[in-house]
């Protein structure tokens, strides 16, 4: 029986890897805001606020789908 037959660690993976790609499309969603736009404008990057979500996404996704296919 391999590690990844627990039904409990693919339900997890799976809700990380939904979480992760919410995460990042809310982050991509607040980019589009006007405060986020004005500050893009003046300093070049976006917010942090915006930046954590998108991190955030990545980093979720990526232990989610580390879960699903390790063996």
């Amino acid at each position: 029986m391999g590690r990844n037959s627990n039904p409990t660690m693919k339900i997890i993976s799976i809700v990380l890897l939904v979480g992760g790609i919410g995460l990042a499309y809310w982050g991509n969603q607040m980019s589009d805001s006007l405060g986020s736009q004005l500050n893009s404008a003046f300093n070049g990057s976006p917010t942090d606020k915006v930046m954590m979500f998108y991190i955030g996404g990545a980093v979720s996704f990526v232990v989610g789908l580390y879960l699903l296919v390790r063996k």
